[in-house]
């Protein structure tokens, strides 16, 4: 038997004394016996599995588990006949099992501090001077079950390895396509066992017997060769994000602007080599024979009233004016990959196209009734003769007149008259076969084409009309440098005269009305967006956003 002075609290009751009343009391000093569950610790045993990926080349280590399982300590009051004083009796709770009696037992008492025993996951109490701390340690205890030590029985004896350590592993599928399956056939399980380690308990310095087991299997296979692999994404034509171009793409380095020039320098070369070469031709006797022959003009064979009238100066300034904002238009639908607006028409909500196709096509309609005009009025007039050979003499004329422009010794210019005859062949190319094969290649590619033709869309595949459709325009552009080339090189005032004043005379005349009217193609050029072009669409159709 032991004396304490016991700690005194709250009372018990409202305007009481503190509890326990003052005082010294008699304490019983049980000590309760240490219960160990000795615990075998189980071998876990693991299959190293190859993680090796695809795009790897070299093997990974083998993979070492380790379980190591402590046994728990489980620690129990006794009971004891001991009875105590007042004060000192635990207050009992609920059961720790069903049906069962309260916990803790009626003879359970408080131990003193010296002599409890504490486990190894338990921390001792300082609530051996109160009662309430006693219930407090009871409460705690009853965390500890003691069929915990069953419950671990059970698991490890569920973890226990299974056939002999030798015994060859299971086989799964191939690494490869077509291979043999994976692990080899050669593979086995290996243990190794290590040295138990003591484990520390938080009460008492002297180790607890405890034991551990490694499992470690090894496989070596040869992953030299990475796995096969089969693309099935790839990139649209018009991906979402574009790549920008690199500089070097953008900007010329010195070293292509140099080449740039030498080439430059090297057609310049050709052009004079070539001009030498046709002016020696040309001087030779049988060459001059052939320049009297053909002087590169010949007398048509339906007489034409000289000069030009209004209507044609009107006609050239319209056809040039739709022909340039046409070649913008069909360059930008070539470089268009994701267009900001859409033109449908009313009547077809499944006829859907950009802005840029629309425009195109509409400057194309405008063009081709300019032309059907031009046409009409050339007829009616007898300016056809002009423009349309009517002579076997137009071809070998003309290589005269090509001669002669080559050697810079210009054939005589009576455009106000009669063209010559190389004119005479380009203008009718231009009018009468390459403006129809624009047209007829357009139409193809365009919206307005009947779908439902089968028939027809077979026999005239829209690829035919890609393939020709862009050369076509290339030709253009060629006829039109050259043309305005021409004009300013063989008198440029008469020539515009001709064009735009609809007279035979050398006066700035001409020349200030055509100022005005690449100045009226340059605004156009530039108002040629969609800003622009949205409000007039919208007189014939919807036009919306992406």
């Amino acid at each position: 038997m032991a004396e304490r002075m016991l700690r005194r609290g709250l009372p018990r009751t409202p305007g009481g004394e503190p509890w326990p009343p003052a005082g010294v009391v008699e304490v019983a000093v049980v000590e309760a016996p240490v219960v160990e569950a000795p615990i075998e610790p189980p071998v876990v045993e693991r299959t190293a599995r190859d993680e090796t990926r695809k795009d790897s080349s070299v093997a990974a280590p083998p993979v070492v588990d380790a379980s190591v399982v402590e046994p728990r300590v489980v620690e129990r009051a006794e009971p004891d006949d001991t009875r105590h004083t007042a004060g000192t009796t635990l207050r009992r709770g609920l059961p720790r099992t069903p049906g069962g009696e309260p916990w803790p037992p009626a003879s359970s008492v408080v131990a003193p501090s010296g002599g409890d025993r504490v486990s190894s996951r338990s921390t001792p109490s300082s609530s051996l001077d109160d009662p309430r701390g006693g219930e407090a340690s009871a409460a705690s205890s009853s965390l500890d079950d003691p069929r915990d030590g069953e419950a671990s029985a059970a698991s490890s004896s569920l973890d226990e390895p299974r056939g002999d350590a030798a015994a060859s592993v299971r086989r799964g599928l191939p690494r490869i396509r077509g291979g043999e399956p994976w692990p080899p056939a050669n593979t086995v399980r290996s243990l190794v066992a290590s040295a138990p380690e003591p484990a520390a308990t938080a009460a008492a310095a002297a180790p607890a017997p405890t034991a551990a087991r490694s499992a470690v299997v090894a496989t070596v296979a040869d992953v030299s060769t990475p796995l096969p692999w089969t693309k099935t994404v790839w990139d649209g034509r018009a991906p979402r994000h574009v790549a920008a171009a690199p500089a070097s793409a953008r900007r010329p380095t010195w070293p292509q602007a140099i080449a740039g020039l030498f080439g430059a320098a090297a057609l310049g070369i050709l052009a004079g080599a070539a001009v030498a070469f046709v002016r020696a031709l040309l001087s030779l006797p049988f060459m001059q024979d052939f320049l009297a022959a053909f002087p590169g003009e010949y007398e048509p064979a339906v007489q034409v009233e000289p000069g030009f009238a209004p209507w044609i100066g009107w006609q050239h300034f319209f056809n040039v004016f739709l022909m340039v904002l046409i070649i913008r238009s069909g360059l930008r639908i070539r470089t268009e990959k994701r267009p900001t607006a859409f033109w449908t028409p009313r009547n077809d909500p499944k006829g859907k196209t950009s802005l840029t196709i629309w425009f195109h096509q509409a400057l194309d309609i405008l063009w081709l009734v300019n032309g059907v005009i031009f046409v009409v009025l050339l007829f009616t007039t007898g300016h056809w003769a002009r423009i349309v050979p009517t002579s076997w003499e137009v071809f070998p004329n003309a290589l005269s007149a090509a001669l002669q422009y080559v050697s810079f010794d210009w054939p005589h210019e009576n455009g106000w008259n009669n063209y010559n005859s190389l004119q005479q062949i380009a203008y009718f190319a231009t009018v009468f076969l390459a403006a129809p094969l624009a047209a007829v290649t357009g139409f193809r590619m365009s919206g307005m084409w009947p779908k439902r033709a089968e028939r027809l869309s077979k026999g005239y595949p829209i690829e035919w009309a890609r393939a020709l459709h862009f050369p076509v325009m290339l030709y253009f552009v060629a006829f039109i440098i050259v043309h305005v080339l021409l004009v300013f090189l063989t008198g440029f005032l008469r020539n515009l005269n001709h064009m735009y004043a609809a007279q035979d005379a050398v006066t700035w005349t001409g020349f200030w009305v055509f100022v005005a009217s690449m100045v009226v193609i340059a605004i156009g050029w530039v108002a040629a967006r969609p800003l622009v072009i949205a409000p007039i669409a919208r007189l014939f159709g919807t036009v919306s956003g992406r």
